[in-house]
């Protein structure tokens, strides 16, 4: 039968089942449909049909439709209380209607006042249907187009049973829990995919594809949770989101906790380190004005016509932002596209509220449930919801962001919080610190703090909001210190430290340039590690020799397929270029474990760190690998360019990459030979490194994975960081080891990890050094002190020991 044309019953606002504020509609436990939040007071028949029952308290009806579907209209949500006060039925069960018709007359303003919302859901309450939804998340007049019924095929239903729907089991794994960004991260990946997700923990559930619902959830490490899916991708999506939960998320600063300071002011004030660093100067208070919004609005369409440009302005400004700025601007563009978000706005507009009014209103709503879950650390993320709210009604009230204060040199900024784009927004260069009266060491403001290297105090009380402007204080972000009113002595005694730092500082920062070499004439290569253009210039700006690890998964993750042969190249080629000629080292493929691709699904493994991952994901997608080999030796200069496999375990890794890097430079037309290395990584590769040199063009440590293996130790679990230690003696044996086989073959030898350790490092056999871009001047000042007898001492020695305690008291002897 031909699919049945339902037209809006009622005007208004039509949003999704899944935004109804009822579980037993929005989980369409009464069948599947649409609702409508309405603005007028009159129901009508959406089709020809015959009433088959009204409520008693006549809110609700329910009609038979011609190919055999019920259809049930509520109006408003737990309306039976009201026991029929503001409902009058037009209509008795039995009789007949055709379109138009007036079913149900009811007071709106008494309904907003007592029930608990005017939405109405309307849904098929019938098996064997399928539904078309015509419109959605916009206003309607009644009579306009809003869904079909169709009945399905028996032989179709028949086929198609059970094929609908998956669900799967995960445990929460990123240290602070279902945040923002992995929660940004699960709705960006559901994008591309056409399926229904939801998340259920902790007895709540949330709508995976809206991230303020996923952290009002409040899951927490270790958390296991339940995701269903329903719709064509339901596998696919079911596999993503669980694969997103389960991966571990590193933040990129963590500072201890710190006890909070008292309200009352100081001169002394203690707070939480954001980032470390001294810093003196004039006070300069911030108090951003709240920005003034109309309540009112002028017309539905007009208003989500505004709420929908500004969204869109602010979405293309924000994809202008790159590095560490333009990661936490995805978080934020997620918001701006959050499914509950947007409804509840378009809600508040719909009953008659400016664009501005409505977001700012929905974001308090979501703030508050944030709040409620009582996480220190998902409360820390409210800040992005009032960081996104400024600035889409900085948009709508005029195009312009709200101005932040100009700074004198040196000026240490007073705020009760400060939000990311106010600190993008400040002369950063001219400013000396950073102190706020609450927020927490890993907001994401606290972390471009970090990048920047500028020092920063957080939570340190409200009774720094009372010290005046321009009153020189001084500040120890380390210590955790920050005073108000210093003596003059003081204030002398710490201008001597600022300027002890500095001075060290710039020395290194002028050397940094040249090439790096020991005391004793060794030279050492001082590489970094890099994953975008924005680091490869950092890296020569710091006086890096070249990119020791290009790390490509920033092309593969958060999207729905691979990235094509093309944009890979110009993707490496752009950052082979912002090196200027310097080595760069591309290492192919290294998702899986803590780095999940949603195309990538293999399924759930209990074990992901020791899993399909690395060199793994080429050999069971060698398409992948091919075409990633092509666009490396396409996009990077001949004299530049060098492979690393990662996850290596012996030769036959290497032979089978080695093989694919023969095929993609004879189909290139490539002659010159390819330098391809290994990543030692597991154990195995490096208890084998002399068989695995023997035909690597070098060999490269990483230290972080394995650590990891060597001492049985997941590095993303915080239960056990403190047994997680590069120095730890069976580590620096294995190392040892790859050396040895290294130098039996005359390969180089590069090592990553923390520049503290180079003494060491050196002794062992690094040829190479690899580490941040910002650490490379420290890193290659140290290394020039050295000589390498004493280096190969202090490494027989470090051997020697029984723990990394015993390893890291050697070392702070020797420094």
């Amino acid at each position: 039968m031909k699919a049945i044309r339902l037209s809006a019953p009622m005007a208004g606002w039509v949003s999704s089942l899944e935004s109804v504020p009822d579980s037993v509609f929005a989980e369409r436990m009464m069948g599947d449909g649409i609702a409508i939040d309405p603005l007028d007071e009159l129901l009508r028949a959406p089709c020809d049909g015959l009433v088959i029952s009204v409520a008693p308290t006549a809110h609700c009806v329910t009609l038979g439709l011609a190919n055999g579907a019920e259809l049930l209209i509520h109006i408003g949500l737990e309306t039976v209380a009201l026991a029929g006060d503001g409902f009058e039925p037009l209509v008795a069960a039995g009789a007949k209607v055709r379109t138009g018709d007036p079913l149900i007359r009811f007071d709106l303003d008494l309904i907003a006042r007592r029930a608990k919302s005017a939405v109405t859901p309307i849904v098929v309450a019938s098996e064997g249907y399928r539904i078309y939804i015509l419109a959605v998340d916009q206003g309607v007049a009644a009579g306009d187009p809003l869904m079909d019924v169709e009945r399905i095929d028996q032989t179709e239903a028949a086929a198609t049973a059970g094929a609908g729907s998956a669900r799967r089991e995960a445990v929460v794994s990123a240290a602070h829990g279902l945040h923002a960004r992995p929660a940004a991260r699960i709705a960006a990946a559901l994008k591309p995919l056409r399926a229904e997700a939801r998340i259920l923990g902790r007895g709540r559930q949330a709508n995976a594809r809206s991230t303020v619902a996923m952290l009002a959830l409040g899951l927490k490490q270790g958390d296991r949770v339940s995701i269903e899916t329903s719709g064509e991708d339901c596998e696919s999506a079911a596999a993503a989101v669980a694969a997103l939960i389960e991966a571990s998320e590193p933040e990129a600063y963590s500072a201890p906790p710190a006890p909070l300071a008292p309200a009352e002011a100081g001169p002394l004030f203690q707070g939480i380190c954001a980032s470390p660093g001294l810093a003196a100067g004039p006070v300069v208070q911030f108090e951003p004005a709240d920005l003034s919004v109309p309540e009112q609005g002028a017309g539905l369409a007009h208003e989500a016509s505004a709420l929908d440009s500004a969204i869109d302005s602010v979405r293309g400004r924000m994809a202008e932002s790159g590095g560490l700025a333009g990661e936490i601007a995805d978080a934020h563009r997620a918001l701006l596209d959050d499914p509950e978000l947007l409804a509840a706005a378009r809600d508040w507009i719909a009953r008659g509220k400016s664009a501005a009014f409505a977001w700012r209103a929905a974001t308090g709503a979501h703030a508050e449930a944030i709040r409620a879950t009582g996480d220190p650390l998902l409360i820390e993320r409210i800040d992005d919801l009032l960081d996104v709210e400024r600035r889409l009604i900085g948009q709508m009230l005029g195009g312009e962001p709200p101005p932040v204060p100009a700074v004198p040199d040196g000026a240490i900024l007073i705020a009760e919080r400060l939000l990311p784009s106010q600190f993008v927004a400040l002369d950063a260069a001219r400013l000396g610190g950073i102190v706020t009266a609450e927020g927490g060491p890993t907001s994401h403001v606290a972390i471009l703090a970090a990048s920047a290297g500028l020092p920063m105090l957080v939570a340190a009380g409200r009774g720094v909001l009372g010290l005046p402007d321009g009153r020189i204080a001084l500040l120890d972000a380390q210590a955790g210190r920050f005073d108000g009113d210093p003596e003059s002595e003081e204030a002398e005694r710490f201008a001597e430290r600022i300027e002890a730092a500095r001075a060290k500082r710039d020395s290194d920062a002028r050397a940094a340039a040249d090439p790096c070499v020991t005391a004793d004439g060794r030279r050492i290569e001082i590489f970094a590690n890099i994953a975008s253009t924005a680091d490869a210039l950092q890296a020569v700006a710091m006086g890096a020799e070249g990119s020791g690890l290009l790390r490509t998964e920033f092309l593969f993750l958060d999207r729905a397929e691979p990235p094509s042969q093309e944009e890979q190249s110009r993707a490496y080629a752009e950052i082979a270029a912002a090196l200027g000629g310097r080595p760069i080292v591309v290492r192919t493929l290294d998702s899986g474990g803590d780095k999940p691709v949603p195309y990538l699904a293999f399924g759930r493994e209990d074990n992901p760190a020791l899993g399909l991952r690395g060199v793994r994901i080429s050999r069971a997608r060698p398409d992948l690998l091919a075409t990633q080999l092509r666009a490396i030796l396409a996009g990077v200069p001949a004299g530049q360019c060098r492979i690393i496999v990662p996850m290596v375990v012996d030769r036959d890794d290497l032979r089978f990459v080695r093989e694919a890097v023969t095929e993609a430079a004879r189909t290139l037309g490539v002659s010159h030979k390819v330098k391809l290395g290994v990543t030692i990584e597991t154990p195995a590769a490096a208890l084998l490194a002399s068989s695995i040199a023997a035909e690597a063009d070098f060999l490269s440590v990483g230290t972080n994975d394995l650590t990891q293996y060597a001492l049985a130790a997941d590095r993303d679990n915080p239960a056990l960081a403190a047994r997680i230690d590069a120095l730890h003696p069976a580590v620096l044996r294995l190392i040892a080891e790859a050396a040895k086989g290294a130098a039996l073959h005359g390969r180089p030898l590069a090592i990553c990890g923390d520049p503290a350790a180079a003494p060491i490092l050196i002794g062992l056999g690094a040829t190479e050094l690899s580490a941040t871009p910002a650490s490379i001047p420290v890193l290659k000042a140290k290394v020039r002190t050295l000589r390498l007898d004493e280096c190969r001492a202090l490494a027989a020695r470090a051997l020697d020991c029984a723990t990394a305690a015993e390893v890291r008291t050697l070392l702070e002897g020797e420094t």
